[in-house]
């Protein structure tokens, strides 16, 4: 009887107990509670925000998060990225509810230092920086002004501008003129956006002072200061014309329509029209300010013609260095900026050189820069974003822009001239189309490589050890 109930306990011992081998390896599996996981959600989420509202693509917002999230062992993590707000929701199995989090992105405006900072923060996530820690770096770089004052930033426009006049050849009067026009361009939207007015009606604004003096310029002839008479008013418009556009974001939103994220894709293109809107406005209302007052100008009959190649490659860089200065960018991403512009122009007239058209000239011109710029993005530690946006903005058809409205407001009662200056608003547009395809091309190209690339580096690294 005593055996007996000995082999029923060692029976029932043997359903409960499992022989385990003395070499199985154990790992400590951390416990999140719901505390620690609304903590981890949360900077996670802000350090979208942040990118986001300084010009990152919906794409790159809502990886990052998702890897913030799974370094401090928060997975899975759902993400919903809109134009002007982020989602986020884990959820454990056998929980009774989720845990979301929800920010929205009141303003957004290029800082490409502070979104290089951000990558470098995420960097240090993902290689085992402590939760506290990442919170207090985060609040530094959100805390952070911007990097330039206003009056640098004037200054970066209004060269902008120079670099675009630099490259029709213009020559040192003209040159000034499109520094001064650009300049007081600058100056108006500042005041507005100190006062708050909405971007749309600064683009008009900035836009109709432009005009204005370019209209004022045909009065140079009648002075006898040298080179007066050949200050082509087309030129000053056209270099503050690129300006305008110079914050518009081209690239992010073809980008964020390519890789599925409707909503906000819609959101930036409805921005980006709007504001290309205002421009054309502010243009329309100076040409016919100054016809009424007696200074209009004649239609072109032909397009601009740019100067010598080396001046092009002059202006192309110095239009990238503008732009990487009134975007907030330091001193890498002003050299790497630099070195893409004259990249993606060399791609421009190879395909010029080549037979191409215009459009596809500048497509190929800003794959070329886009593809190249998102392989030294990774090497050198600097945004995409930041460096392609400088590279294929001297592509921007402000010439044609212009020329288009022009021949449409003096067209008169000729339905010659306002098709013409329709057909060339049009093929303005198909040139920007191309700019935000091939960019974004080269940027889908440009990653296979890019991780290939780091793959050999890391292998490399391994076998050192």
């Amino acid at each position: 009887m005593h055996q007996r109930r000995r082999r029923l306990l060692s029976s029932l011992g043997g359903l409960v107990r499992a022989e385990v081998p003395a070499d199985t390896l154990t790992e400590a599996i951390p416990v999140i509670d719901d505390g620690m996981a609304v903590g981890i959600l949360d900077i996670a989420v802000r350090i979208g925000q942040t990118m986001l509202a300084t010009g990152a693509s919906a794409s790159d917002v809502t990886a990052t998060i998702v890897r913030v999230s799974a370094a401090y062992g928060l997975d899975p993590v759902h993400v919903d990225v809109t134009y002007n707000s982020i989602t986020a929701s884990h959820h454990r199995g056998g929980a009774p509810r989720p845990i979301t989090l929800l920010r929205v992105v009141r303003q957004t405006a290029p800082d490409h230092d502070k979104l290089r900072r951000l990558q470098s923060l995420v960097a240090d996530v993902g290689q085992g920086l402590d939760l506290a820690r990442a919170r207090t770096r985060l609040r530094e770089i959100r805390r952070s002004p911007f990097r330039y004052g206003p009056g640098i930033v004037i200054v970066a426009q209004a060269m902008l501008a120079v670099g675009v006049a630099v490259m029709f050849g213009a020559g040192p009067l003209a040159v000034a003129v499109a520094f001064v026009a650009a300049g007081a361009a600058a100056v108006t939207q500042a005041l507005l956006a100190r006062a708050k007015v909405p971007f749309f009606f600064s683009q008009i604004a900035g836009a109709l002072v432009l005009t204005l003096v370019a209209a004022l310029t045909p009065l140079l002839a009648m002075t006898s200061i040298p080179g007066g008479d050949s200050v082509r008013p087309s030129v000053i418009v056209a270099s503050g014309v690129v300006l305008m556009l110079a914050g518009l974001t081209v690239v992010g939103a073809a980008q964020d329509a390519i890789d599925g994220f409707a909503l906000t894709a819609t959101g930036r293109i409805l921005e980006l029209t709007t504001q290309t809107l205002g421009v054309v406005l502010g243009i329309l209302a100076g040409l016919q300010t100054a016809r009424v007052v007696g200074l209009a100008m004649e239609p072109p009959s032909e397009a601009l013609p740019l100067g010598p190649v080396p001046l092009q490659f002059a202006g192309a860089a110095l239009i990238a260095v503008a732009v990487a200065v009134f975007n907030g960018a330091g001193l890498r991403i002003v050299v790497v900026s630099t070195v893409l512009s004259v990249v993606a122009w060399i791609g421009f007239l190879a395909a010029s050189g080549a037979g191409l058209e215009v459009a596809a000239a500048s497509g190929i011109g800003a794959f070329a820069g886009s593809f190249v710029g998102v392989i030294a993005a990774y090497r050198l530690h600097v945004p995409a974003v930041a460096i392609t946006t400088a590279a294929i903005l001297p592509m921007v058809p402000g010439a044609a822009v212009f020329r288009g409205l022009l021949g449409i407001v003096e067209s008169g009662e000729d339905p010659q001239i306002m098709i013409a200056g329709f057909g060339t608003l049009a093929g303005a547009g198909v040139i920007g189309v191309s700019l935000a395809v091939g960019a974004s091309l080269g940027i889908y190209l440009g990653q296979p490589v890019r991780a290939s690339l780091g793959g050999v580096v890391r292998a490399r690294a391994r076998l050192r050890r």
